[in-house]
């Protein structure tokens, strides 16, 4: 097991242990835990992720694919697109998603209000500046 594969095994076990709610970095942030099956493997992985609210529409969240600022996209971009469905957890509910990409000015602008609540996804940003945009997708309850 790696070792964000173990980061991400004991942010999930704090998640589920205390309804939804972490500590530390993203103690108060908006997280959800998105299930996902991998495009080439078929198993079934949660990556814990925070989330922006859609203000005008409760049934939709955006998931950023952050990957904490790496040159590249995280796997689990590339499982949800492939899926075009997943699964997510926020709070002690769950619940199916369709996926969709953001792109353009409406990804800009939902990126920037994340940036702007959350400094280290302006700093992200910052590092893959050049490299890749880092991607949005919307999550629309089912």
């Amino acid at each position: 097991m790696s070792t964000s594969d173990d980061w991400n095994a004991q942010v999930i076990a704090e998640f589920r242990a205390n309804e939804g709610r972490v500590g530390g970095n993203f103690e108060g942030a908006p997280m959800a835990l998105v299930h996902h099956r991998g495009r080439k493997t078929g198993r079934e992985t949660v990556t814990p992720t925070l989330y922006l609210p859609d203000p005008e529409d409760a049934a939709t969240m955006y998931v950023f694919a952050s990957k904490g600022g790496a040159p590249s996209h995280p796997a689990w971009y590339y499982n949800l697109t492939t899926a075009g469905r997943a699964e997510v957890e926020i709070g002690t509910e769950t619940f199916e998603v369709t996926v969709e990409e953001i792109t353009g000015a409406e990804r800009d602008r939902i990126y920037a209000e994340q940036a702007r609540r959350y400094p280290g996804f302006a700093e992200y940003e910052e590092k893959t500046r050049g490299v890749r945009t880092i991607l949005v997708l919307a999550l629309h309850r089912s």
